[in-house]
């Protein structure tokens, strides 16, 4: 009677948190990861809608098509409000918004109790796991990671489309700074000083690319994964009532985080996309006619 009792506890899944994604199958040497499913599912889905919104596109629009306007229109606005330009906007808004509706829907799928439970038993070490077969795209570091990695260097790529590549490319080495201490010195002494903090600056900014991809990424996903792992603490203590204020909380932190995330990449396409070489030269200019002013004097 007692070893019945002990391989019916045994034989009892258990379920953690954890903080990597649960592989499901693998395809060759390829793991596919419950999280991975999900966003598969959320990509389907924005598609599918797409096309229907499509389909049913007509001249004078139906409630549905009037929402979908409005939400557009209203998305447009915002993102002007960023770039202070129309033409900026319609290039990057094609971008920016498809990303904020698939970390949205990412964001909130992870929020409905069935998906967690929807899943399969792996016994493991002679102790039976569950596997849930879906999570959150944005509750995984690896998706979160990707996503930041595609904004930055699309935003720098943006930038190369606008600019050139020699401007996108002296904004981090500057290499017209590094010539002007040999052109300019005589004219100009203080330039043995400022070529070099111009050069030190544009370093830093190449740095600073690294670190967008890093705050973008831990953000998003900190804030997912830490809202799932706050409710399976809540719905532990008391199923029923106690999670409910926790669950409106974590929906308005998912748009939040999709909000931000996808307001910064508009930063980043925007400023990529601006010539600062302009201003500088503006400014030399100006210095240069101060100087002929104080030499005149």
């Amino acid at each position: 009677m007692e070893n019945n009792t002990a391989q019916n506890t045994t034989a009892q899944p258990s379920h953690e948190i954890t903080i990597y994604a649960e592989p499901i199958f693998t395809i060759g040497k390829f793991q596919i990861t419950n999280s991975l499913i999900t966003s598969w599912f959320v990509v389907l889905f924005i598609f599918f809608i797409a096309l229907w919104i499509r389909i049913k596109m007509s001249k004078i629009p139906g409630k549905v098509q009037h929402v979908f306007e409005v939400i557009l229109e209203g998305s447009l606005s915002l993102c002007d409000q960023v770039t202070n330009n129309r033409s900026i906007t319609n290039k990057i808004f094609p971008i920016v918004f498809p990303l904020f509706i698939f970390i949205l829907i990412n964001n909130w799928i992870g929020l409905l109790p069935f998906v967690s439970s929807i899943g399969f038993t792996s016994m493991e070490g002679g102790q039976a796991t569950f596997i849930p077969l879906f999570r959150a795209g944005t509750a995984d570091i690896n998706t979160t990671l990707a996503l930041s990695i595609v904004m930055v260097v699309g935003s720098n790529f943006f930038g190369i489309l606008t600019l050139g590549i020699w401007k996108t490319f002296n904004k981090y080495v500057n290499l017209k700074a590094i010539g002007s201490i040999v052109t300019k010195v005589r004219k100009d002494p203080s330039v043995l000083i400022v070529a070099p903090i111009t050069v030190f600056v544009g370093l830093l900014e190449l740095i600073g690319e690294f670190a967008k991809i890093a705050s973008l990424s831990f953000r998003l996903f900190g804030n997912v994964f830490a809202g799932e792992v706050l409710l399976a603490s809540m719905a532990a203590i008391f199923v029923y009532i106690l999670p409910g204020p926790f669950l409106f909380l974590e929906v308005f932190i998912g748009l939040i985080q999709a909000l931000i995330f996808a307001l910064l990449a508009t930063v980043y396409f925007t400023i990529a996309a601006q010539d600062h070489s302009d201003h500088e030269e503006h400014n030399e200019h100006e210095r240069e006619e101060q100087l002929a002013e104080v030499a005149r004097a």
